[in-house]
């Protein structure tokens, strides 16, 4: 995509990725899920004090996608410890990749996988894999065109509705 960047986010940017990380969720989820169950994994996930843990846990790191200098999405990586399932040295889990709506089909998502991928390999991860929800078909079918794989499942808390997370692998090997 024309003008894109995605450039690491630090503690400077709290802010733009409370603001991208709210709206992309919000604008993802809102039509499947309570205004109540939203606001709550909104003001759970997204307070400055579990992004700055977050941002300074030196094994999650989070990347800004730009677009004339505007927060367009952003991207959230964990390794080691910080992976949310398997804690696995040789895999990288892709936690988040959101996209805000006005800008979906615009490859910006793709650019950020692709920017992960590579990530990886720097870091000489064997494996990728995420969540995805079960009913995110979109989000589902964009993986599997990058082939990733489904080879479980999990739980994931939105408030209080417990969904089913699809479990995705991609082998960089």
């Amino acid at each position: 995509m024309q003008n894109l960047q995605i450039q690491k986010a630090n503690l400077q940017n709290l802010p733009d990725l409370q603001n991208v990380g709210r709206q992309t969720f919000f604008e993802t989820f809102r039509d499947t899920n309570t205004k109540e169950n939203l606001e709550k994994y909104l003001n759970e996930n997204f307070n400055s004090g579990q992004l700055t843990k977050e941002l300074n846990n030196p094994e999650t790191s989070f990347f800004l996608a730009l677009i004339n200098n505007m927060v367009v999405g952003y991207l959230k990586i964990n390794t080691g410890d910080a992976q949310t399932e398997f804690k696995i040295h040789d895999e990288l889990e892709i936690e988040r990749i959101y996209v805000i709506k006005s800008y979906w089909g615009k490859s910006v998502g793709q650019s950020m996988l692709d920017f992960a991928l590579h990530f990886a390999r720097q870091k000489n991860k064997k494996t990728v894999w995420l969540g995805v929800w079960e009913k995110n078909i979109r989000a589902i079918r964009f993986y599997e065109k990058n082939r990733f794989a489904i080879f479980g499942k999990h739980a994931f808390k939105v408030g209080e509705d417990i969904q089913t997370d699809l479990l995705m692998r991609l082998s960089l090997g």
